[in-house]
């Protein structure tokens, strides 16, 4: 479907006019369609905060106010304790919690579960919801109530664009909009949103539209010693961060219908991504084309409420060799080390030629969920619910010439995940002080996949192994079905009205996903095609593989003053995982584990159930600390530390957060906001030995942000890495972000090789601007 709307235009034409007559004074706010607490709009609309019962984590509302200035709704949750972002696309930052992250995390978009389409992972769940979308984040980390977990053990992320307002009653129908739009000097990174309501006292139709593109970001320092891409006339310089490019429009239209208390709503997305590079990743993503339809019914009753949700995606993506990585492969190209590592155009489809690997993939969801919430009386609440989620996924790479070919490649085929679910969950209040939350959760998971077949099904060309390894997976029981246990215990006790406590107790299940199940080629090149976690190494599925099973133990203190003038959080947690799916090197030849493990190399691994723990305390923590005619100025930050093991080989776990911290001193005048903020991260030493994950140096940061706002415009400027200064980013993974990044261990010095970290970005001035009518 092509994308013609130009929301960046539209932005800047429609601003124009508007910014002259938006710079009214701020206490002569008029409500816009982003409000959500509007005294006479009908109570349905109300959403319960479950937050207030668990020890969960909400995004403040002046950091989604900043959403304009950032491409990745990822980006978001990076100021909360615990949490971290490793570096995938730049729309595309995969989030972490306390060191699980991906599939391990259940993320809810409008009540969505959304899951990765690809072998790289390179459109996970957050990809789809645009910054300016956002209207509230809560996140669950390690402690869910049952209600909002599932199919995970690291936590939950619940992510909801902005609920619907309607005209008062007796008022006439009422037109309102926001057009936004953002600058980065770092990448010449730029975009734009625009919103437009109308909405009755019954009736209501939004349509949202953004765009976004940016080229590669540049580090603060060199820090690789080539700058070849393997396309003659192409090079880049040594502090550009190679693969860092993107271009993404998304596009949405909301229908709501209200009467009495009850609320219909029909939510409808498309999202068009052209291209997206990934710096550590050997493959790029050439196209992603996504169409979704969420339904839900909202009723309020004197039993209580019911929520009713159905949901509906289809999916095709593609993959391929952007522009900074080589296309061209085979002898014909030039051979693996072409002249100054470039390679030359040649005639695909031969034995001597390839043109780059086209790698598709095509997913259909199907979902249906209710929640009856029925009030038992003054003090005791009950939450029942039932879900069904029917997954389906195809993943076949044709044919381009040299090794692969003569036919198509199917690396999932008819691949199928469906999910479930029933729970139960009891509030109970036992006075104003004390509030206990018992849950239990059931979900049955069944998966299975159809026969595969490499590029040449009758041969085991060059050591490939693909004709055994597809007789073996194809002769093989591909069924499975896994029964899941989840219970949650909360309970929350307010101690005096300066402190409060949270205790939790969790056993949370996850069954391993289908590209972690079903992967079935030792084939080194095809298994570097297969890793979602960016280490550069390649990773071939298990179908034997076993659901992990967490246990989680963790305890909130919260101190504030009275009036939350003050407050400081502390968060001590310990978590056990039983059949943690970690992985051990593989060597194809034997299709067994390496009898000698490989060093500071790339590698390929196997997944496998071993056993892990992890525990660690998150602080957080804001105080005003001086009221003047100049403002009033204050301090916020963040710290969170961890520990995380492989139980039975002694490993490190690996993507895990270091040491961290973050200090923000803040300023605020009527509608100034301001922001001098520090940010600290420790050296990484403690890495996974058996994916030879790169250790990275310390750093120290510091970021400046100001912003305006009146009662229809809003202004934010600042500065992202004041000083410019180099770092590596301990999350970021393996950089292969050009070159040659077909070959796992090029022996050529200069080649793309193992022990390069993805950097951060360099200095970047940026500036946004937001105006509603």
């Amino acid at each position: 479907m092509p994308f013609r709307f130009r929301p960046l235009a539209a932005a800047i034409l429609a601003a124009l006019p508007l910014c002259a007559s938006a710079a009214e004074p701020a206490d002569a706010h008029t409500p816009s369609d982003g409000d959500t607490a509007v005294a006479t709009l009908p109570r349905v609309l109300v959403e319960a905060d479950r937050a207030s019962i668990a020890p969960a984590r909400r995004v403040e509302q002046g950091a989604l106010d900043r959403a304009a200035a950032t491409d990745d709704t990822a980006a978001l949750l990076d100021r909360l304790p615990g949490v971290s972002i490793n570096q995938a696309g730049g729309v595309s930052g995969l989030p972490s919690i306390r060191g699980l992250a991906d599939d391990r995390l259940r993320i809810l978009v409008d009540g969505a579960d959304i899951t990765a389409s690809c072998p790289n992972h390179m459109n996970p769940a957050l990809s789809y919801v645009s910054p300016s979308a956002v209207g509230r984040i809560v996140v669950y980390p390690g402690i869910v109530p049952v209600s909002k977990g599932g199919d995970s053990i690291g936590g939950s992320i619940v992510v909801d664009t902005a609920p619907p307002t309607f005209a008062a009653a007796g008022e006439d129908p009422r037109f309102s909009g926001e057009v936004g739009a953002f600058y980065r000097s770092n990448g010449d990174a730029h975009g734009a949103n625009v919103g437009a309501t109308w909405a009755s006292e019954r009736f209501r139709i939004h349509y949202a539209g953004s765009t976004a593109r940016a080229d590669d970001y540049r580090a603060g320092d060199d820090f690789k010693d080539y700058d070849f891409t393997g396309r003659a006339g192409h090079d880049l310089d040594r502090d550009e961060v190679g693969s860092t490019g993107y271009r993404v429009h998304n596009q949405r239209l909301d229908l709501a219908w209200t009467w009495g208390d009850h609320l219909l709503e029909a939510k409808l997305g498309w999202q068009s991504i052209p291209e997206q590079g990934f710096p550590n990743q050997r493959m790029d993503l050439t196209d992603n084309r996504q169409r979704r339809l969420n339904l839900r019914y909202l009723g309020d009753f004197d039993w209580g409420r019911l929520d009713v949700r159905a949901y509906r995606e289809t999916l095709e993506h593609a993959m391929d060799f952007g522009a900074d990585k080589r296309d061209w492969y085979g002898m014909a190209s030039g051979g693996q080390f072409p002249p100054g590592g470039n390679a030359v155009a040649c005639s695909p489809l031969g034995s001597t030629c390839a043109a780059g690997m086209p790698m598709l993939t095509e997913s259909d969801t199907t979902a249906l969920s209710a929640e009856a919430d029925l009030v038992l009386g003054e003090d005791d609440r009950l939450r029942l619910g039932v879900a069904h989620r029917s997954y389906r996924l195809d993943d076949w790479w044709p044919p381009s010439g040299g090794m692969m070919w003569p036919g198509v490649f199917w690396n999932i085929r008819d691949g199928r995940r469906d999910r479930s679910a029933g729970y139960a969950e009891w509030e109970r209040r036992f006075d104003a002080r004390s509030t206990l939350e018992l849950g239990v959760r059931y979900e049955r998971v069944r998966m299975d996949a159809g026969d595969v077949r490499g590029y040449d099904p009758a041969s085991n060309m060059m050591g490939s192994y693909q004709m055994r390894d597809a007789a073996r997976f194809n002769a093989s029981d591909r069924d499975r079905s896994d029964g899941n246990w989840d219970a949650t215990a909360l309970y929350r006790f307010a101690a005096s009205d300066r402190t409060d406590l949270a205790l939790g107790l969790a056993r949370k299940t996850r069954s391993p996903g289908l590209y972690e199940v079903y992967p079935w080629s030792t084939w080194t090149m095809a298994a570097v095609m297969n890793n979602f976690v960016g280490d550069g190494n390649g990773y071939i599925g298990n179908p034997d593989l076993r659901p992990e099973r967490a246990a989680t133990v963790s305890l909130t203190l919260d101190r504030h003053a009275a009036d939350r003038g003050w407050e400081l959080q502390i968060t001590p947690y310990y978590t056990r995982i039983a059949d943690y799916i970690d992985a051990v090197q593989w060597d194809p030849a034997t299709n067994a584990p390496r009898a000698v493990p490989m060093r500071d190399a790339f590698t390929t691994l196997r997944y496998a159930n071993q056993s892990a723990r992890l525990f660690g305390v998150d602080l957080s923590g804001k105080a005003t600390f001086g009221e003047t005619r100049f403002g009033t100025f204050g301090v916020e930050g963040e710290l969170a530390w961890s520990s995380g093991e492989n139980t039975r080989t002694g490993d490190n776990l690996h993507h895990r957060m270091p040491l961290n911290a973050r200090m923000a001193l803040t300023w605020r005048n009527g509608g100034w906001e301001g922001a001098l903020e520090a940010v600290g991260v420790d050296r990484k030493n403690a890495v996974s030995r058996v994916r030879n994950e790169v250790e990275t140096a310390g750093y120290g940061l510091a970021n400046l942000r100001l912003s305006r706002e009146w009662s229809r415009l809003r202004v934010d400027v600042g500065v992202d890495n004041l000083f410019d200064r180099f770092h590596a980013l301990p999350t970021g993974g393996a950089y292969v972000g050009q070159g040659t990044t077909m070959s796992i261990n090029p022996a050529a010095p200069n080649y793309p090789r193992w022990g390069i970290a993805v950097p951060g970005a360099g200095r970047s001035v940026y500036a946004a601007v937001k105006v509603t009518f």
